[in-house]
């Protein structure tokens, strides 16, 4: 039989209270239990003494007799000194799912897009007043020598 030490769930709805408890692996968590060894009150502050209670001598008696903490008691036990917990670092969390880096792609892609039409617009409203300056230029240059021509044949 395969011992855990791990949270029993009570309360009310939305006032959550747990139990360590020590019981068979298979048995259901809020279901048959054979020893509490503590409590755990989340809704009272961190600091508080009344937030954490265990019986260290049983958690230390089921641990030797090859009871395994789950995740959070096991964080309890860490804080009490009864065992040591591993830090976990997962790096892979913190990354963005693949659909939200399609869309970033797609946004930044739209971006770009959009950029390179307003520099064209702006390219192409630039040659065209410089268009518009050389055509005002030669009419002005025909024009004087339109007036020298007519000076000249005087």
């Amino acid at each position: 039989m395969s011992l855990k030490i791990r949270l029993s769930r009570g309360g009310a709805k939305k006032r959550p209270f747990y139990r360590i408890v020590v019981a068979d692996s298979r048995s259901p968590r809020d279901g048959r239990y054979i020893e509490k060894v503590g409590t755990f009150n989340p809704l009272l502050p961190r600091d508080s003494e009344d937030r954490i209670k265990l019986d260290t001598d049983r958690v230390k008696h089921w641990l030797s007799n090859g009871a395994l903490p789950t995740d959070r008691v096991l964080r309890f036990l860490d804080a009490e000194g009864l065992m040591k917990r591993e830090a976990r670092n997962n790096p892979e969390k913190a990354k963005p799912g693949k659909k939200r880096l399609e869309r970033e792609e797609a946004k930044r892609a739209a971006g770009e897009e959009k950029a390179a039409a307003a520099a064209a617009a702006e390219q192409e409203a630039a040659d065209a007043a410089a268009a518009a300056e050389e055509e005002a230029d030669e009419e002005a240059t025909d024009e004087v020598a339109a007036e020298e021509a007519k000076e000249a044949s005087e």
